[in-house]
């Protein structure tokens, strides 16, 4: 294989993978049933001035599967955990008890549930266009290169559409995961 060849599908598969783990970080900030770290990751305070994430001023630990426990390395940033937390409008209530903050995570309506499966089907398509727009820049990249034959401009637009096709079919397995994570009780 002719080595720009090579290059162009190259930076097509790291495009598409970039677009799967990009979609997978996305994914985890989606709520299933149970309380997860991973929820309070868009959640930040004021750390002396400086806006910074919750991970960064305290311990997040899920002793069960319905509670969140915030442990702050720094009593006195109890408040601002709580504001910052309120500010999220994740739908929770901490509870502050000196020492922790305390979230009891409430379990999820039916409703709630099919608005969480639409969020994620959202980012299911941004991840799909990704691979799509990779897909278009590969074949672009072959079709104006003039070192190339019709026959392998050809063969390696088909090459690129397996590789999407297979990234596609990844993506829609993220999301039969991901939805029935989130539909069960």
């Amino acid at each position: 294989m002719n080595e720009d060849l090579v290059i162009i599908f190259d930076l097509a598969k790291d495009s598409m993978s970039n677009a799967i783990s990009h979609l997978e970080k996305k994914l985890l900030n989606i709520r299933a049933g149970k309380a997860n770290p991973n929820m309070l990751s868009n959640v930040f305070v004021d750390y002396y001035g400086t806006s910074t994430p919750i991970s960064q001023v305290a311990n997040v630990n899920t002793p069960d599967g319905r509670t969140l426990i915030i442990q702050p390395w720094d009593k006195t940033m109890l408040q601002e955990i709580e504001k910052g937390i309120e500010v999220a409008n994740l739908g929770f209530n901490p509870m502050n008890n000196g020492e922790n903050i305390i979230i009891n995570v409430p379990t999820l309506t039916e409703e709630r549930r099919r608005e969480l499966v639409k969020q994620a089907k959202s980012e299911i398509e941004e991840a799909k266009i990704a691979i799509r727009n990779a897909r278009k820049d590969a074949n672009n990249e072959i079709k104006k290169s003039s070192d190339f034959s019709d026959d392998m401009k050809k063969n390696s637009e088909l090459d690129i559409q397996e590789i999407t096709d297979s990234n596609i079919k990844k993506v829609d397995q993220i999301f039969d995961k991901k939805q029935q994570e989130i539909m069960t009780l």
